[in-house]
């Protein structure tokens, strides 16, 4: 009888780090936040280049984000401890250790975003250009801060022996998956999802395909489609509501409404060019 040998006997697995933390010589770093903070900075970067490029200041999209980043954050770290606040019964001291992870990617994405268009509308700033401008650009942070997950080992999905497993150590596994060893990277997943739509939102910007400030829909509604897969094979533990994790209600809302914001802001066609009198 021949023996089965399944992938990960022919493949690696994706390893996870033994330490959550970067260490630069003397001085150590939580990778958690290094991730997010370098997803930032790319964001401030590509943001910046692509306002200029409609004529916008060049110091304005940074202006934004020092307020946008820490409004983002808290927002953040409130929907966590809003949706998962069991976890903290007897230690709420722990709501304010953010480099051990546990931030809620939709509360930061609408606190950052309100902020934001505050700061750009009291610089004098056109709302609609700007977010043409920017909005792009979040998907490419949120790809990059995704890399913390997995310097924490933490929001990985359910056991699998594809090639591209994630192997968690067995102190960081969910009580009932103590017995298997590599996970779906979730992380990997969104980080990618994230990057094909920060490539589409940019095409579709770039065609004229919707009126000002509409892609904002358009994001929405693709963060919501690739977060709806991410949550259904998440292994972690999750408050529900009639039996269903928060996080897919929440982003079933966001396909939603994003869907309907896109759609409703679609340019009309251009009727056909009359031809030319040749007589």
């Amino acid at each position: 009888m021949q023996p089965v040998v399944s992938f990960n006997t022919l493949f690696a697995a994706i390893p996870s780090p033994s330490s959550g933390s970067v260490h630069l010589g003397p001085i150590e770093l939580r990778a958690y936040g290094l991730m997010i903070g370098l997803g930032v900075v790319a964001a401030v970067m590509i943001g910046s280049r692509r306002w200029v490029a409609r004529g916008g200041h060049p110091d304005d999209i940074a202006a934004i984000a020092m307020w946008a980043v820490p409004a983002g954050l808290v927002g953040s770290r409130l929907y966590h401890v809003a949706t998962d606040w069991k976890r903290f019964q007897g230690r709420w001291e722990d709501v304010f250790a953010i480099w051990q992870g546990g931030l809620g990617i939709p509360g930061g994405l609408a606190a950052g975003v309100l902020v934001g268009a505050l700061v750009a509308r009291r610089r004098g700033m056109d709302l609609p250009v700007m977010f043409d401008a920017v909005i792009p650009t979040l998907p490419i942070a949120q790809a990059i801060g995704r890399w913390g997950n997995w310097f924490n080992q933490e929001v990985f999905g359910r056991p699998t022996d594809l090639p591209w497993g994630l192997r968690i150590d067995e102190a960081h596994r969910p009580l009932d998956y103590l017995s298997d060893t590599t996970f779906h990277p979730t992380f990997l997943y969104e980080g990618l999802w994230n990057l094909a739509l920060a490539w589409a939102l940019m095409r579709v910007d770039r065609r004229g395909v919707l009126r000002p400030g509409r892609i904002i829909g358009l994001w929405v509604f693709g963060y919501g489609l690739g977060r709806l897969w991410v949550e259904s094979i998440r292994s972690d533990a999750a408050s529900l509501v009639l039996g269903v994790r928060i996080n897919i209600w929440v982003s079933l809302a966001a396909i939603v409404i994003g869907g309907v914001v896109a759609l409703t802001g679609r340019r009309a066609p251009l009727p056909p060019a009359a031809p030319a009198d040749g007589g």
